[in-house]
């Protein structure tokens, strides 16, 4: 891993394109078409979760560099079947979709296994040794944000920690008040505008590279916060596994676009200054959020 580079300085060149030679500003699709391979990297399959719905397929890649305890407490409930038949509980519009045992704290609540009932909070991480792409741009809740192994995260050099940003598609651990009450068996992802607020409060622990539309179409819960009453159909979860855990016909093969690239550098400028023929006036400035980050299918050949 390359050290976090310093976006738009002395950017001149992309991989395999040159910005200069171009009669107008590169669009995100001009720079995707002209990476490289090695601008790209492959999901790690121990640290990637395929949650199947009867709708679909939802790939949600851990980031254990972020969240360790969480991260390998998920992976004991996965692997003890835990999530498998259990359901959607919560769907709050313009929040978040949470999973998990509809009968949580009641007697006939699922038993956890091998797998802790609490954790220390890993609300953030020393900052040190983290390879750290930092964005040009000031940001409302961090003193800098960017970006570490694809994931949106910031950082605060002055208390020397980094932490991961509640962006649209990232994955947390459902909690109580005690900092120490979330295990991982109740997992959220944010399906609306980015709630920044609750950075540094409670772990997040991923994010999901496919399948999102499968999380953010549910229909909405009629009781407070967006849970789902008895009478209502609780979506169900068909099972959840470990891609590491499945024959390679039954995994996901996909790829996400490296942050600590000239390439990715060339797409954040782009992104922050529009020139589409439909923009009028280019906002020169762009939040972590809203950074878009491509996720493909990994080219395999002899098939």
């Amino acid at each position: 891993m390359r050290s976090g580079v310093a976006l738009l300085a002395g950017l001149s060149m992309m991989s395999g394109f040159a910005l200069a030679a171009t009669p107008h500003a590169a669009t995100m699709q001009e720079i995707l078409a002209a990476t490289r391979a090695s601008d790209w990297r492959a999901l790690d399959d121990d640290n990637t979760l395929l949650m199947d719905l009867p709708g679909g397929r939802v790939v949600i890649e851990l980031a254990p560099q972020f969240a360790p305890a969480h991260v390998a407490n998920i992976k004991t409930l996965v692997r003890a079947h835990y999530f498998d038949g259990l359901a959607i509980t919560r769907v709050q519009d313009n929040f978040v979709t949470q999973w998990g045992d509809p009968h949580a704290g009641e007697a006939d609540a699922r038993s956890l296994g091998d797998a802790s009932p609490t954790l220390p909070p890993e609300f953030t991480r020393r900052s040190s040794g983290l390879a750290f792409t930092a964005l040009p741009d000031r940001d409302a809740y961090a003193a800098q944000t960017g970006f570490v192994d694809s994931l949106p995260a910031a950082r605060d050099s002055r208390l020397g920690e980094a932490w991961l940003t509640h962006c649209y598609g990232m994955v947390g651990a459902g909690r109580d008040n005690d900092p120490q009450s979330g295990s991982g068996k109740e997992l959220y992802v944010v399906i609306g505008q980015a709630p920044r607020q609750l950075d540094r409060n409670i772990a997040l622990v991923g994010r999901v590279v496919q399948g999102m539309e499968l999380l953010a179409s549910l229909p909405r819960g009629s009781a407070a916060m967006g849970f789902y009453t008895d009478a209502e159909s609780k979506p169900p979860i068909t099972r959840i596994r470990i891609a590491a855990d499945l024959p390679d016909r039954e995994r996901e093969h996909l790829e996400v676009l490296r942050t600590d690239t000239p390439s990715f550098a060339a797409l954040v400028a782009s992104r922050r200054n529009r020139r589409d023929a439909w923009y009028v006036a280019p906002a020169g400035h762009i939040d972590v959020c809203n950074v878009p980050l491509p996720v493909r299918p990994v080219a395999r050949t002899g098939h």
